[in-house]
């Protein structure tokens, strides 16, 4: 049975759950470009392409994927490379290379007792077995039969490459030299009887090149200079830079280029000696290449593999102190209260989204103030918020062209308050962290990192960095592997250190990171910024406390580990209520997903147990402050909000009460009274005595001046307060002209005129035309939520074709349905 027909039926024969998650870890269908698969047997064919196993290969570890080389190491060693000219060599459009067949799985077979050999009986044979396991739920081990293993194509054809060994000779042969070059090496190797045509020449150098006796026979006749480079090469990588070759199309050397020798030579007796036997080929300009059958030949006795299967545990590592644990909660409590006040300060005042992308520097900057924050971190809540639908652009309404003139310019997009954001305003801090959590863990992004010195970081970034996901997941799997008690250290070799270790998790960071002859991390300077941001910012969300994770930062790793992040732009529960905390409200999308509806419900609970409640009450001083321990709940900063200004925070918030904030109140609607009541239930004790004065003499003056909506009225019935306010020079633009002893008309709108009688220091209030007050509330608008579902298309594959499943769970059942 060949390995198509056993992989369709070992799909077949899965489970739903598990079948749904090999679909999701494949990113299936959205990456077969919604192609129709109806049976098994496509599937079977698709997730065995080159470009289905490369994605599959991104969710091992190092260790899984060192295991997997060996184990093609291993075939390799027994049947040799396979035909993959494809894989090795490009070529131009109108010159295609032939296409070979793939290596078919079930005749390259490996013995899993060779494999399992490798490790000593008892602690690391059930750790590899386990990891065999993994892989073969993950359909990178096939189905084979009992007590053997199967590669897919991918790995057999790149065997070479893993074991660091270069192409067959033959292969190289064929590629780089025309007729004279293959007979003029034959000359060399075999003297009088070398045959006339280049097929025998070529045949007679491939066979003693097979000959491991006959290579290692040649190799003894070598000079020390060629044995020093056979050293270097054998155990890979086997390319080397070199001049004994030129392309016979001049400096031009494209993929279907051939070569001849160098007249006179590279100038390096090694080089040239191996390069006149075939022990060295060309590879490409100024390049050439081991042959395999060379470095196998010399490679014979050297030692079992070893592959690592953990990682070596992080030893840049302190105690942790006393009540570290709770300075993590203090932190997501305080994440969770910034952000409530940015999102305000947003509602309140939307902002302008800038044409070219993002907002502009002063709103932001105008958000921070009001919030009380710094620029970076309101441009990360603004971010987060967006990424989770609690805020989204909107265009404004077009303007009516006149007639006869050009259509009106397309409207500026402004940044609202989307109709998730009420209810989230609502919620208990764990409630309102949950969305931005989730947000955080799976956004393509690391926010806070701008690695452009030259260019102004800006809010409402497009999420585009395909290793900010794996750096952050690879980060916290490393610090969740920490021994109880202990912490990073914080020094620079911890960070290093880290990084390593996250690479281990994830290996695609690996192409980032490179060492030297004392391995030493190069060329890190980008990822060592992202890795700072990525600290920084679980520090600020209460994820990460003195080095090490916080329950709700195991959380988070879970829900990585889940593979929450292959559903972006959708927010795995980012949907669900932020009031409730039974596992039913945590959205619809979630239901057809139990692993990672399990991640999000723990991670809610996680939040729930170590935030501490909202606070409902505050200490009012006679210095006329308000302080509330911990974070307080919606209605109390909504009303010491409304009376005060924030004066500090930390792990208590402190409002300072004045009588401009108490006039800003009354402007509301409320009286005096209702101050003092609302005031008093809240209150821990009674309410101090200047603090009950100060908002009776506010009220006393406020609204003696009227301002009448007819455009525009200002009359009181303190006549000596209307000549006084008719001879001020600071309202000499609102043109004032009295028409009677208690009334004063305007040329300025009523809303102009409130302003500048409020500039100059007055205490207006706005009165309708029926005599009574009109509140001045902001108008509340909402934009529609931009959040995706989880079964909803990814944008980069556009829509689904009509009747082709748009989810892995809804393919899934497809399948399983044509199946019964």
């Amino acid at each position: 049975m060949n390995s198509c027909t056993a992989l369709a039926k070992w799909l077949s024969r899965l489970p739903e759950d598990q079948l749904v998650t090999l679909l999701q870890q494949r990113d299936l269908p959205l990456a077969a470009g919604y192609t129709r698969i109806t049976t098994f047997r496509q599937l079977a064919e698709y997730l065995l392409t080159d470009e289905s196993v490369a994605r599959g290969l991104t969710a091992v570890t190092a260790g899984e994927l060192e295991l997997l080389a060996s184990v093609a190491a291993l075939a390799l060693e027994r049947y040799g490379p396979v035909a993959a000219e494809t894989a090795h060599r490009p070529s131009y459009a109108w010159r295609p290379v032939p296409q070979t067949a793939p290596a078919e799985p079930s005749e390259r077979l490996v013995p899993e007792q060779d494999v399992l050999a490798w490790f000593e009986a008892g602690d690391t044979r059930g750790p590899a077995t386990e990891a065999l396991g993994r892989l073969r739920d993950r359909a990178l081990l096939l189905p084979a039969p009992k007590y053997w293993l199967a590669l897919p194509p991918l790995l057999h054809a790149r065997g070479t490459d893993f074991d660091g060994y270069g192409r067959p000779a033959d292969r190289l042969l064929t590629a780089a030299y025309n007729a004279p070059e293959v007979k003029r090496i034959a000359t060399v190797l075999f003297g009088e009887s070398v045959p006339r045509t280049r097929t025998e020449s070529q045949d007679r150098i491939t066979a003693l090149l097979a000959d491991p006796l006959q290579v290692r026979a040649l190799v003894s006749e070598a000079p020390p200079r060629a044995v020093e480079l056979l050293d270097h090469l054998v155990l890979g990588p086997p390319i080397i830079r070199t001049h004994c070759f030129v392309s016979r199309y001049g400096e031009y050397a494209g993929p279907d280029a051939k070569y001849t020798f160098r007249d006179g030579g590279s100038g390096d007796e090694g080089t040239d000696w191996l390069a006149a036997r075939a022990l060295l080929l060309p590879a490409g300009h100024d390049l050439a290449e081991l042959p395999y059958e060379v470095a196998r030949a010399l490679r014979d006795g050297e030692g079992v593999p070893c592959p690592r299967l953990d990682p070596d545990p992080l030893t840049h590592t302190t105690s942790l102190p006393r009540g570290w644990d709770g300075q993590g909660s203090a932190a997501a409590g305080a994440a969770a209260w910034r952000a409530e006040l940015v999102l305000r300060a947003l509602a309140a005042q939307p902002v302008a989204v800038r044409k070219a992308g993002g907002i502009a520097v002063r709103e932001t900057r105008r958000l921070a103030k009001s919030a009380g924050a710094t620029e970076a971190d309101t441009r990360l809540w603004l971010d987060l918020a967006v990424n989770a639908g609690l805020a989204a652009p909107q265009d404004d309404e077009p303007a009516v062209a006149p007639r006869g003139r050009r259509p009106a310019p397309k409207p500026a997009a402004r940044l609202l308050p989307t109709d998730r954001y009420d209810p989230w305003s609502a919620a208990p801090p764990a409630g309102k962290l949950l969305p931005l959590l989730t947000a955080w863990a799976v956004v393509p992004e690391v926010l806070t990192h701008w690695p452009d010195d030259g260019e102004t970081p800006v809010a409402l970034i497009s999420p585009q960095d395909g290793y900010a996901v794996p750096l952050r997941r690879g980060v916290l799997r490393a610090l969740a592997a920490l021994p109880p008690g202990h912490g990073l250290s914080g020094t620079p070799g911890s960070y290093t250190e880290l990084l390593d270790r996250a690479a281990w998790y994830q290996p695609l960071l690996r192409a980032l990171l490179a060492a030297d002859g004392l391995g030493r991390l190069l060329g890190t300077e980008d990822l060592s910024g992202r890795l700072s941001a990525t600290l920084s910012e679980a520090e600020l969300l209460g994820l990460v406390s003195h080095g090490a994770l916080t329950p709700a930062g195991h959380a988070i790793s879970a829900l990585l580990e889940a593979d929450a992040a292959h559903h972006y732009p959708a927010v795995p529960g980012a949907g669900a209520d932020p009031t409730a905390q039974t596992t039913d409200t945590l959205g619809e999308d979630l239901t057809t997903r139990p692993a990672l509806a399990r991640a999000v419900a723990t991670l809610r609970t996680t939040l729930y147990e170590t935030l501490p409640a909202p606070s409902t009450t505050a200490r009012f001083q006679s210095d006329l402050t308000a302080t509330v321990t911990g974070t307080p709940a919606p209605d109390l900063a909504e009303l010491l909000s409304a009376v005060g200004d924030i004066e500090s925070e930390g792990h208590a918030v402190v409002w300072r009460i004045t009588s401009s904030t108490l006039r800003r109140a009354l402007d509301a609607g409320w009286s005096a009274d209702d101050l003092l009541d609302r005031l008093e239930a809240v209150s821990e004790g009674r309410l101090p005595q200047p603090l009950t004065y100060t908002i009776k003499d506010t009220a006393r003056t406020h609204g003696q001046l009227r301002v009448v909506r007819s455009a525009c009225c200002i009359r009181s019935d303190d006549t000596a307060l209307i000549a006084e306010v008719a001879q001020s020079r600071a309202l000499a633009k609102l043109a004032l002209r009295r028409i009677a002893p208690t009334v004063l008309i305007s040329t300025a709108p009523p809303e102009d005129t409130l302003s500048a009688l409020r500039a100059a220091g007055y205490a207006p209030t706005q009165e309708a035309a029926t005599g009574t007050t009109v509140l001045e509330r902001a108008p509340t608008e909402r934009a529609r939520s931009l959040l995706r579902t989880l079964d909803q298309a990814h944008p980069q594959y556009g829509e689904p074709t009509r009747g082709i499943p748009s989810s892995a769970r809804e393919l899934a059942t497809q399948l399983l349905n044509a199946r019964r």
